[in-house]
């Protein structure tokens, strides 16, 4: 076997980047979405033993819904480069592009076994080229074809050396390859063929036999002439071994996937569904479809499911012809390859084990599989057809090979520009075909992603049209309508998607015949009627139609706990996602939906103990980082302070511009007085969200306390400014212009806006009654206090001002002089400081409008068809009704210097009763 040298590897690999270097500008598309934008498996904080428990797409291999595509190590390797660069498609095409190269180097030493070195470069340089691969190399989930193509020529290459010079046998490459066999099966299921293809190597290749030799050893051993030859029993026990670790590996899959195959619909595969003989006959089709894709690559379509070749449903049908065509061909070279020794029937033998083998899995063969043609499978066969190719077409014309090589390279590389985006890729599909639905709705997915929801609308009613029973079309046409805001045509898409859903069957299991995205409708239409709150009940029963025919459809349960939170029945609420968890206990948003119903069941501890789940599984879970933290905070009990400050500090982290995080920061310091830091956090909050109401007042608030009352003043205007009507903050003003400024007059105009928008406010009346005594008007602060007495009987301070200015009043009109009113004034002003720090400090007790932060249910609100969805809403878990809250938060200290106060409140007292001493003439 010629070695590869390095101008060979680089030659082959200049040529890969030259074809593929544009794919790195491409995005996710397809199948990314699923399997990278929205797998959880790929993130640093998901355990790596979910990558050995779930399928390629993220799902938990236990659940029916599950794909059963069981490619951990395909996984593992999405999951270095989101470790490298979490979600930045370049790096994720640039591996692609590097395992192809390593590909094509793999299968250049393959093709030395068999032609010589110029014919094995050629195969090796159009195998590099051939269009068919874009889907394969371009498209990010193709790498499962890479990383399992290099393991299973690895594997072979292996094997080809298990025979020795003298034809004894070489254990350790068999072993090597059993366990390079493993490996590539771990990267995607087609890997376990090498196996067969080793055994057709051993027995025509390294042995040398013949289907004739064969038939007249096996004859002669029956005959009892002779026994079994030594080569043969070599051989014999070289393939026991690979047959048994391939049983192995084969039960152990079975094992893996729990004896169960994937559930697909005829929409997928609508042949698999089809009664005998139309089944048979479109499947046998498509063997030689597949081939004249790999001949003739010119039109070629991301998506070949649905309606995109049309079912053969007669003998008479003319494309039969085609079918019987192709058998023929590859009966006369198979006929030709088993027959005689000489090297060109070896070479025809491998190539045809290459085609055959590794296509028979996708082949719809033997079992059904989820598409009708897959141009991404024909990767490993496409192997076998360049060996079989060059092998024929060198010895026609170089010429041939020259315009093959060129065209194809062209074509590879204007092909990548079609996986650009969703959009290209899918109106390019729709050039080569425009029977299959499911291009129409993908081309209304991308439209809609870019929010352009009446072109969308257009696609997805295209759709139902080319498929009216294509229920996945109808949701798409309700989505978008609700997303027009045409509720009354959203709810008619959705109740004909719904009637489209598989009537009972006594005995047989919903589960076996509805494609979980299809549920989906009954949660979307639920989602739309629940907006009316006439409808709850409704709503609720839709969730429970869902359940019913699949208990095990987790996204029923989470929206359903949604609506009873909305519907206030908690304990039915807590159960639903209790049942949820039963099915998905690592899923941290469900833990913290569940701690959102503690919360509203006042259980606050049990509340705490479910969000520390959520972060044990997601210890930067962003929601439950900050409504834990202020779950602490609220608690009052310094013990919590610390954690919740380093709870919060990682909230910043996650989010540095959200102000409530450091809003709240700025709260916990002024718990803990420090006043710095709470400047501090308070500032950088108001810097993030201009106008911020809680930050401001409380940092005015934080000023006044600290007695440094003028430098209140700026922040108490920026927070007039924007929030005219603050009361709480009006009431601080005037405080600070009459008590630090002297400013009665402003002080007045802050007390009358009071009023003017509550009528009914004793505080505002009370210091208005305190002005009009500042400005020696007795008669009037006498009513003001006569009007603040008769709405507030009970306070007694009010009662006491009013005796002080009538006892004024009496003393002026005994002496006939004035007297100055300034010790009196004093009094009340004093009585009003007083009074103040506990109505409006402690305000925070009665105004709770702060952000609690946004539930993260799983799917609330509509679920598209075949795609993924995640939304919530503040402090709940109501999905459709998600906004989040502009962020105020009316909380001010909630410890008080206690000792402070208490002296403030002495002294005033005393100074009072020397005042009233004086007008009584003691």
């Amino acid at each position: 076997m010629a070695v590869v040298t390095w101008k060979e590897v680089l030659l082959l690999t200049g040529l890969v980047v030259g074809c593929y270097w544009n794919s790195l500008s491409c995005g996710f598309v397809f199948d990314d979405v699923s399997a990278i934008l929205d797998n959880k498996d790929l993130r640093p904080s998901t355990s790596l033993h979910n990558l050995f428990r779930n399928d390629f797409w993220g799902t938990p291999m236990a659940e029916e819904r599950s794909h059963k595509s069981y490619r951990p190590l395909t996984v593992l390797t999405f999951r270095l480069n989101y470790l490298f660069s979490e979600l930045r498609a370049a790096s994720y095409h640039l591996l692609n592009v590097v395992l192809h190269a390593v590909v094509c180097v793999l299968f250049l030493r393959v093709c030395r076994l068999f032609l010589d070195k110029t014919y094995s470069l050629v195969a090796a340089l159009l195998f590099a080229v051939h269009p068919i691969h874009t889907e394969a190399v371009t498209g990010v989930v193709g790498r499962a074809e890479l990383l399992s193509s290099i393991f299973l020529l690895a594997a072979f290459l292996a094997y080809t050396k298990s025979t020795s010079s003298n034809h004894s046998i070489v254990w350790p490459p068999i072993a090597l390859t059993v366990v390079l066999v493993a490996v590539a099966t771990l990267c995607k299921e087609q890997g376990i063929t090498v196996i067969g293809i080793c055994c057709i190597h051993e027995v025509f290749v390294a042995q040398g036999f013949t289907l004739p030799m064969l038939v007249d050893t096996l004859r002669q051993v029956l005959l009892g002439k002779d026994g079994f030859p030594y080569a043969v029993l070599q051989t014999l026990l070289k393939l026991i071994v690979l047959v048994i670790s391939t049983l192995l590996l084969v039960i152990i899959r079975v094992q893996v996937i729990q004896s169960q195959l994937p559930v697909f619909t005829r929409f997928d595969n609508p042949a698999a569904v089809s009664p005998t003989p139309t089944r048979q006959l479109t499947f046998n089709y498509l063997l030689p479809v597949n081939m004249w894709l790999l001949l003739n690559p010119s039109e070629l379509c991301c998506d070949w499911t649905m309606g995109t070749i049309p079912l053969v449903e007669s003998l008479l049908d003319v494309r039969n012809l085609s079918t019987l065509v192709f058998y023929t061909f590859l009966g006369l070279l198979t006929y030709h390859s088993l027959r005689y020794r000489h090297s060109s029937a070896k070479t025809v033998i491998m190539a045809l084990s290459l085609i055959a083998l590794p296509f028979i899995p996708a082949s719809n063969l033997f079992f059904p599989v989820g598409f009708v043609i897959a141009e991404r499978v024909l990767y490993v066969p496409s192997m076998g057809f360049f060996l079989l190719q060059t092998y024929t077409i060198l010895k026609i014309s170089w010429l041939i090979i020259g315009v093959l090589l060129t065209t194809h390279a062209v074509k590879t590389f204007n092909r990548n520009w079609d996986w650009e985006s969703e959009y290209t890729l899918f109106t390019s599909a729709l050039k080569v075909n425009k029977n299959n639905a499911k291009l129409w709705n993908n081309v209304g997915h991308a439209l809609e992603n870019q929010n352009e929801y009446a072109k969308a609308l257009q696609y997805f009613l295209q759709a139902t049209r080319v498929q009216p029973d294509d229920i996945g079309a109808h949701m798409n046409v309700g989505r978008t309508y609700k997303n027009l805001n045409r509720s009354k045509e959203a709810e008619e898409a959705y109740l004909v998607a719904k009637s489209l859903m598989p009537q009972v069957i006594p005995g047989k299991k919903y589960a076996t015949r509805v494609a979980p995205n299809h549920l989906n409708v009954y949660i979307n239409l639920a989602n739309l009627i629940r907006a009316n709150d006439s409808r709850l009940e409704e709503a609720d029963q839709l969730y429970r139609q869902a359940i019913s025919m699949r208990p095990d459809f987790k996204q029923a349960y989470i929206s359903r706990g949604e609506l009873l939170l909305k519907m206030n029945k908690l304990t039915e609420a807590r159960d639903a996602y209790l049942r949820a968890l039963e099915l998905d206990g690592t899923n941290a948003d469900l833990w913290y939906n569940l701690a959102i119903v503690n919360i509203e069941m006042k259980d606050p501890s049990e509340a705490l103990k479910n969000f520390n789940h959520a972060l044990e599984l997601n210890h930067r879970h962003k929601l439950a980082l900050f409504n834990s933290a202020l779950l602490m905070q609220e608690s009052g009990e310094p013990k919590f302070w610390p954690e919740a400050k380093r709870r919060f500090l990682t909230y910043v982290e996650e989010e540095p511009d959200d102000a409530n995080g450091y809003f709240n920061l700025g709260m916990l310091a002024m718990d803990a007085d420090e006043n710095a830091a709470a400047e501090r956090w308070m500032r950088k909050a108001i810097s993030l969200q201009a106008g911020f109401r809680s930050a401001l007042f409380n940092l005015a608030l934080l000023y006044s306390q600290s007695k440094r009352e003028i430098d209140a003043l700026p922040v108490l205007n920026e927070l007039l400014h924007h929030h005219p009507e603050h009361i709480k903050g009006l009431i601080l003003m005037g405080d600070i212009l009459m008590n630090h400024k002297k400013d009665t007059q402003g002080a007045k105009v802050c007390f009358e806006r009071i009023l003017r928008m509550d009528p009914t406010n004793v505080q505002g009346k009370h210091n208005l009654c305190v002005v009009y005594f500042e400005e020696r008007d007795l008669s009037r602060a006498e009513r003001c206090l006569e009007e603040t007495l008769a709405m507030a009987p009970n306070e007694e301070y009010v009662r006491r001002h009013l005796s002080i200015v009538r006892s004024k009043m009496a003393a002026m009109s005994a002496a006939g002089t004035p007297i100055s009113s300034a010790e009196v004034a004093t009094a009340a002003a004093n009585e009003e400081k007083q009074k103040s720090p506990q109505d409006t400090e402690k305000v925070s007790k009665v105004e709770e409008e702060g952000k609690g932060g946004k539930a993260v249910g799983n799917g609330a609100g509509n679920v598209e068809n075949g795609r993924k969805s995640c939304a919530g809403s503040v402090r709940s878990v109501e999905g459709d009704q998600s906004e989040p809250l502009d962020g105020t938060n009316e909380r001010t200290k909630s410890t008080q210097d206690i000792k402070d106060i208490e002296e403030k409140r002495a002294a005033a007292l005393k100074r009072l009763e020397e005042i009233e001493r004086i007008l009584s003439g003691d």
